[in-house]
């Protein structure tokens, strides 16, 4: 019985993350992949992605203190960041991915800064949320299906 709120304050934690713009179905097919000998596979596909990403934005952040940029290089490690954030439906991270891509392609460093400062906020704030989602998740027990936001 205890269970039944905890399950619907998770759905409703889960389906704002949608709503908010901060995951996409790539999410929801990770949550597909997730069965009985795998309860915890979304869960470590995201830490997985947080460990790997925070190398990715070093060498990042330290090809941005480089002048002249190297466009190229930049356009690089963020295709690879861009790539990770696919996978793991990080919606909002990706699109500003996406734009540091193009002011890459434009070789324009001001526009390449500024991106990126957007972007570790987006990154930080979706790392905050799904954090206390799976924390949540972990406390309501396992979950029956995955299901489509509304």
């Amino acid at each position: 019985m205890e269970r039944n709120p905890m399950r619907r304050q998770l759905a409703a934690m889960r389906q704002s993350l949608f709503d908010q713009g901060y995951l996409d179905e790539q999410f929801i097919q990770l949550e597909e992949l997730q069965d009985d000998a795998n309860p915890n596979f979304v869960e470590e596909v995201v830490i997985l992605y947080y460990r790997d990403s925070a190398r990715l934005i070093l060498n990042i952040e330290q090809a941005l203190e480089r002048k002249p940029f190297d466009f190229n290089k930049l356009d690089g490690y963020m295709h690879h960041f861009k790539g990770s954030s696919s996978s793991i439906g990080a919606k909002k991270v990706k699109a500003e991915s996406t734009l540091f891509r193009e002011y890459c392609k434009s070789r324009n460093g001001d526009g390449c800064m500024k991106t990126f400062q957007q972007l570790k906020k987006e990154y930080a704030t979706l790392r905050k949320k799904l954090e206390a989602y799976f924390q949540l998740a972990r406390q309501a027990g396992p979950m029956e299906t995955a299901c489509r936001p509304n």
